[in-house]
């Protein structure tokens, strides 16, 4: 979907792919018509925004075959989709039964993430919209903080420094600009704005900026407003924004919020807690804050990517309000802060069983749902939705 900023930008909303496994091309051309495609019918909109996974196999596979980038694109055309954004954040096996930390393997001192999302941009290039002013790959915010010495910051460095060099060069041959957002999570060597100003305050800010996920800023209790002050301040670009909420805990010392709060522990996602302070209090998933590992004194903020529309069961709550907060900062100013908006929810296989959508079906209408939220909060703020 598209939406017209008032001072002229075209604003391009889409969902994140990564919520469905394919690792191959094939997965994903199977799951245009199987996921996409349905939801795309139930918003009733001509063109609807995907915000495309492409596993490590899929990618290469496309970035050394320009008939097959031809035939995906011709797919997506076909079925009424468009692509201007790639989450390059999971590598691959991202629906595996385990992926904990995994996900932030390999990290910016390899070459394999280097090759990987370059890989990303090239297909990237191939599949933008003529009119689109810009593409933009997420990813890896550098890597998991420990361990993160001074020689692995400075390969980092020099990698994000040929990222750069190699999406200069494809511009230079394509034509198409495309920009890396690395994107600040919690428990990453680049966890918060301020950590983001100040280990890429070298990078070349024309073709590297932040993908800011709104649940992993309240997560943190960052308040986007200052957020975003921050980036400004480095020079630092929101090449794209994640539509998220984060799970809350009001008071997570009563026991009933601590059993509602036990039913999302699960075995795959890794789901960081931060307690309310000046830090705020952390650790790394959300089984060992249950044990004991926060004092649990003051509020929970769990990540744990959760449906934008839906509240959970009380006494849970979700960071809807700052969600909000966050698209009002970026798009509801004089200037639009970001062209990209992706929901990204990749979460819905992993909820409490109870609130599962059961089949593809159940899976489109809450999607469906999330994006129609979202886009009805952009036209709130002023946007006003476009076709293409």
């Amino acid at each position: 979907m598209r939406l017209h900023h008032p001072d002229g930008t075209v604003v391009h909303l889409a969902y994140c792919t990564n919520v469905h496994p394919a690792e191959d091309f094939d997965g994903v051309l199977a799951q245009l018509a199987r996921h996409a495609q349905p939801v795309r019918e139930r918003l009733g909109v001509p063109v609807l925004g995907l915000g495309l996974w492409l596993a490590r196999d899929a990618a290469a596979a496309l970035a050394a075959d320009d008939g097959a980038v031809a035939r995906l694109r011709r797919e997506l055309t076909a079925r009424g989709l468009e692509v201007v954004t790639l989450n390059g954040f999971p590598y691959r096996g991202f629906h595996d039964p385990v992926v904990k930390h995994a996900v932030y393997r390999p990290d910016w001192t390899t070459p394999e993430r280097l090759h990987y999302t370059l890989d990303l941009a090239r297909v990237l290039a191939a599949l933008l919209p003529e009119d689109a002013a810009y593409g933009s790959v997420s990813t890896v915010p550098l890597g998991w903080r420990t361990p993160w010495t001074a020689g692995q910051a400075d390969e980092a460095a020099r990698a994000l420094d040929s990222l750069a060099g190699g999406l200069a060069a494809l511009a230079g041959d394509t034509g198409r600009t495309i920009k890396a957002g690395l994107e600040p999570e919690p428990g990453c060597v680049v966890e918060t704005t301020a950590q983001a100003a100040r280990h890429l305050a070298r990078v070349d800010t024309d073709r590297i900026g932040i993908c800011l996920d709104a649940c992993h800023l309240a997560v943190g209790f960052e308040d986007p407003a200052a957020a975003l002050a921050r980036l400004d301040a480095a020079g630092l670009t929101v090449v794209k924004t994640q539509a998220s909420c984060a799970l809350q805990a009001g008071d997570p010392s009563d026991p009933a919020t601590r059993a509602a709060l036990a039913a999302f522990t699960e075995p795959r996602f890794l789901h960081q807690v931060r307690e309310r302070g000046a830090p705020p209090l952390a650790v790394d998933d959300l089984d060992a804050a249950l044990a004991g590992g926060l004092p649990a004194r003051d509020p929970w903020r769990v990540h744990y990517h959760v449906p934008l529309h839906a509240d959970p069961e009380p006494p849970l709550t979700t960071t809807r309000p700052e969600l909000e907060a966050t698209l009002a900062a970026l798009l509801g100013q004089d200037t639009a802060r970001t062209a990209h908006v992706e929901a990204e929810t990749y979460t819905w296989g992993v909820l409490p069983e109870d609130r599962r959508p059961e089949g593809p079906g159940a899976l489109a209408d809450g999607i469906a749902a999330e994006l129609a939220f979202t886009r009805d909060h952009l036209v709130s703020l002023g946007l006003k939705e476009v076709a293409p």
